[in-house]
Parts: structure tokens; sequence; C-alpha cells
């Protein structure tokens, strides 16, 4: 049986490995993201969270709706209810907040241009490519203050160079099969 799950894939169990989105009401607030380590956080003498990007209201507009079609287009393949961004916290599975920290530390001192730029290579990005280059940047510049530092000015640099592709014109990658039988998917009592 799988878990009850909320927003994007987190599991509603109490404790769990997640990440937190905190979208305050006031237009003028920053964005926080934060990986929630749960009860393993605990245990390990590490700290229950630990803050992993601040955006600008402006930024966060302008990617967050690839990340929510991007996580919802693979709940809804594996079957698991989708989320929708909302103000105050939102739950978000281990695996895809770290994806979408890959996102948000590209975008985080992007123009509204090359936003959009950075969501179209980020969408073009395999899912296990996101997970490495998070544990690459999360190694060395993963706090908050680290925005112009080793990784996290290379994804800047590197998913922001180009342009954004012809509206209407997609390019995806052919659906993996393999994808959905990663630890994401797997629900277990």
């Amino acid at each position: 049986m799988k878990d009850k799950t909320v927003d994007f894939g987190a599991s509603e169990k109490f404790g769990a490995h997640l990440f937190r989105v905190e979208i305050p009401a006031a237009t003028s607030a920053t964005i926080r993201i934060v990986e929630d380590y749960g009860y393993r956080g605990l245990e390990n003498g590490i700290p229950r969270g630990e803050e992993r990007v601040i955006l600008a209201r402006g930024v966060w507009s302008a990617i967050a709706d690839s990340a929510r079609r991007e996580f919802n287009d693979r709940l809804k393949a594996a079957r698991i209810p989708v989320g929708r961004w909302h103000v105050g916290t939102n739950l978000v599975d281990r695996l895809l907040g770290r994806e979408l920290c890959v996102l948000a530390w590209a975008a985080e001192t992007a123009n509204a241009d090359q936003c959009a730029v950075i969501s179209s290579k980020w969408a073009a990005l395999r899912p296990e490519e996101r997970w490495w280059l998070y544990a690459m940047t999360v190694a060395e510049a993963g706090l908050p203050e680290d925005t112009q530092r080793g990784w996290r000015r290379a994804l800047f640099l590197a998913l922001s160079d180009g342009e954004k592709p012809p509206a209407g014109r997609k390019r995806r990658r052919p659906t993996e099969n393999d994808l959905f039988s990663l630890p994401l998917f797997e629900m277990n009592n």
C-alpha cells in the first residue's frame, strides 16, 4: 500500500525527509526553500532543517510554473496526486525538492529573460542529472548566502547561456520507464 502524499509527492508521515517551500502572503516577501531532514536529522545530530535558497518573489514567479508542470507530469505518470503552489508551507518530496533547488539556484540572480531560458534548460535535464547537480552544489555552496560561489555560479552560467526556444515548440526527452521505479515512487509502510 502506498503512503498518502501531500502537495508535491511528500509523504504525509510525520518525520519524513522532505523539502518545504515557504510562500508568504505578502507579494514583496521572499520565498524560502528549506530541506527538512525529519527524524533522520535528529538521530544523526544534524539540525532538523537547513535553508537552501531564498528567492525574490519575481524570480519565484518566473520559475514556479515550470517546476509545477514538470513535477505534476511525473506524479501523474506514477499515479500520485498532483500538487499546486499555494501561500503558506508547500511540502515537496525530497528528490523533487533537490531538483527544485537546482532550478532555484540557477535562477536566483537571473532577470526575467534569463529565467525563461533557465527554466527551459532545466526541464530538458533528466531527474538523475538534476540530483547529481544538487549533490555537487550542496557540498560546496548549499547555503542561502553562497549565491556567487562555485557550483551555484556554475549553474547560473550553464543554464542561462542561450536563447529561449520559440513559443509552442517544446523539446522533451522521451519518457524512460525505469525512472518510475526510483525511490520517489516507492512508498512502503
